[in-house]
């Protein structure tokens, strides 16, 4: 592997760990209002998360550009306060690839959590553990393998992504251009052994994920139902 196409794997994986990472923090609080909420609201909310899904890359990309740009109210907020611009940046990447890669992390989440034995948490509640103490010590733990799950997903899709960071990132060497890129470009110059490489090690990465998935939801977690 060449420099380049090194730079190219480490962003990646910092990317793909910046994105779980948030992910997390947002993803599963509102995995488990959904799994909890009878309101109308709940389904837009899910088609909004599910989005993605369906949206083809550029589409989403596209308005994530417009979204992210000096001239938005959120680029432009973002410019003031650092002084850069978040497209064609590390940052402007990590927002766009949480959008993308939402519902990989909300999902399997809102699955376990609507499968877990509720008794655990008013079990929990009762013995006087606030909610948010109830939440950590009782549905986290059940709900171990829904996490699991739901990270590796997230991970292994935001390393596969194309035209959602092509469009927000770019494809400027050392900071924006992530393996999946690289890839696009070695086939453009015609140069399929740096490309075979780099599709080899996508490949594996994805075999191991899914390998990983199938095996845990093989028994159901402690706890669910």
């Amino acid at each position: 592997m060449s420099p380049e196409d090194l730079s190219a794997v480490w962003i990646t994986v910092q990317l793909a760990l910046s994105a779980t990472c948030v992910l997390v923090v947002v993803g599963a609080p509102l995995a488990w209002w959904l799994s909890r909420s009878r309101t109308w609201l709940k389904p837009p909310v899910e088609a909004i998360v599910a989005m993605p899904l369906v949206l083809p890359p550029t589409v989403l990309g596209f308005y994530l550009l417009i979204l992210l740009s000096p001239s938005s109210t959120l680029g432009g907020w973002f410019v003031a306060i650092t002084g850069e611009s978040l497209t064609f940046s590390f940052e402007g990447l990590v927002l766009a690839s949480v959008a993308y890669s939402l519902p990989f992390m909300v999902q399997p989440l809102q699955v376990a959590f609507e499968s877990m034995d509720r008794g655990l948490l008013r079990s929990a509640l009762s013995l006087g553990a606030t909610p948010i103490l109830a939440f950590f010590t009782a549905v986290v733990p059940a709900c171990k393998r829904g996490f699991i799950s739901a990270c590796v997903l997230t991970f292994a899709h935001t390393i596969g992504e194309f035209g959602v960071v092509l469009m927000v990132g770019g494809n400027i060497p050392g900071e924006t251009r992530v393996v999946s890129v690289a890839i696009y470009e070695h086939v453009e110059t015609i140069s399929y052994s740096n490309a075979h490489v780099l599709a080899a090690c996508m490949m594996a990465i994805s075999f191991f994920v899914l390998l990983v998935v199938f095996g845990l939801n093989r028994k159901a977690p402690i706890g669910v139902r």
